[in-house]
């Protein structure tokens, strides 16, 4: 398997493919192209974890940098010490992804991540250090503690003190990197709270819990009697909520909340908002009613990070729940956005599920992925003519999105469309044509 960089950093099995070596060679070529005075390097909790970070460590200081170990923690606690140090930094974790997978996000000095270019030459770098001696296992300056409870104290002042006293909430940690500091953020600011799948053993990561897998949370909110339900991902960068009937609330609908929630109390920044290509069409439609511009990007958080500097604004997102509040963070933090919103909950006076059906009306969607041997570069020029054809016949009532996977070796069809029926239809026949091309 050939390692390069995806939509989110560099993912592979840990037991295969993402070893010891070649993460070693990737900090080495990451340090010499970001800096190594004071690398930080945090992980999520997976079995392969301790061995990766040490590999880290060996690579950033044969590059002749000097590391930090910041241990077990959020992704977003890693982007903070990197903007709070203005220092580069690296997260061991593959998100949503099983345990036996394991990936390396890395942020530039300041805590953002990282650009095409700046990835392109890491990349050419790591290539070329492939074939080099292995560097013996190394450990960097340990300071985890400090980290996690700076992590915490940001998310927990950035609302008011005690805000969501009353307010009963059941979190699904994903046995991840949430599993320590969101209850703790969640209990100082008066909530009470509901633990579940906070019992990390290295491999009952995001195994049937979390944001990927939610139907646990949403029985458990019903059965509590809970106001609201949270469900994070591996590494805490995203966030899905469940209202109190046990329905999910997805990211389009969480910035759909916040955006609305913002513009009413005019706070939000350039009065416009950054998502992806994927975002509902029901979110368009929402924005341009209550006269919010929407700014489009690639799929990807770091896109939305760039669009977001490039234009001075504060608040954008992905449909995942990847929700990115900039003056607040350098990147997504699921904490922070399920604080957010039950922040704007209790301003409203109302429940998630009267706040998201005012927010936007979602239309149908269907997004299914056709597995392939490899990423091909050009599925949008090839598959032109039929989506083409499907768009007329859709008009504005609709709108289709076929592309790559970031991370994976997958096709993605999206359809959306005025009913179920004919957005099911025009999946289907885009997909049997991807299938046939690519599968």
């Amino acid at each position: 398997m050939t390692l390069r960089f995806g939509t989110d950093g560099m993912r592979g099995d840990a037991r295969t493919d993402l070893t010891y070596a070649p993460v070693a060679a990737l900090s080495q070529a990451a340090a010499e192209v970001l800096g190594g005075d004071g690398f930080a390097v945090g992980a999520d909790t997976r079995e392969s974890g301790p061995e990766l970070v040490s590999a880290i460590h060996a690579g950033v200081q044969r590059a002749g940098g000097s590391s930090v170990d910041l241990g077990v923690l959020p992704t977003p606690a890693v982007a903070l010490w990197c903007a709070q140090r203005h220092v580069a930094g690296a997260m061991v974790s593959a998100s949503h992804n099983p345990w036996h997978d394991n990936g390396v996000k890395f942020f530039a000095p300041g805590g953002s991540k990282l650009s095409d270019e700046i990835q392109d030459r890491i990349q050419d770098r790591f290539e070329e250090l492939l074939g080099e001696a292995v560097p013996a296992p190394a450990a960097g300056e340990d300071r985890h503690s400090g980290a996690a409870a700076a992590h915490v104290a940001a998310v927990v002042t950035s609302v008011e003190t005690k805000c969501l006293a009353g307010m009963r909430v059941v979190i699904d940690c994903a046995n991840g990197a949430a599993s320590e500091v969101a209850p703790e953020a969640l209990r100082s600011l008066g909530a009470d709270v509901v633990v579940t799948h906070a019992e990390p053993n290295g491999r009952n990561i995001n195994d049937g819990c979390g944001s990927t897998h939610p139907e646990s949370l949403q029985a458990r909110v019903r059965t509590e009697g809970a106001h609201v339900g949270l469900a994070f991902d591996g590494d805490a960068d995203r966030l899905l909520a469940v209202d109190h009937t046990g329905a999910l609330v997805d990211g389009d609908e969480i910035i759909a909340i916040c955006a609305l929630d913002a513009h009413a109390r005019g706070e939000l920044k350039g009065n416009a908002v950054v998502v992806t290509v994927m975002t509902n069409l029901g979110f368009r439609r929402s924005m341009a009613a209550a006269g919010i511009e929407v700014v489009d990007t690639r799929v990807g958080d770091r896109y939305v990070l760039e669009a977001l500097d490039a234009r001075g604004l504060g608040l954008g997102g992905e449909q995942s729940g990847h929700v990115i509040f900039r003056e607040l963070a350098a990147t997504g933090d699921g904490l922070l956005t399920g604080v957010q919103l039950l922040a704007a909950m209790q301003r409203a006076g109302s429940t998630l599920a009267s706040l998201a059906a005012a927010a936007m009306t979602r239309l149908p969607q269907v997004l299914q992925s056709v597995r392939v041997a490899t990423r091909p570069d050009d599925v949008e020029a090839r598959i032109a003519p039929l989506v083409e054809a499907a768009e007329m016949r859709l008009g504005d009532r609709g709108r289709i999105l076929i592309r790559p996977s970031g991370t994976e070796p997958l096709i993605r069809v999206m359809v959306e469309a005025e009913t179920d029926a004919e957005a099911a239809m025009e999946a289907d026949a885009l997909i049997a044509a991807v299938t046939q091309m690519f599968g």
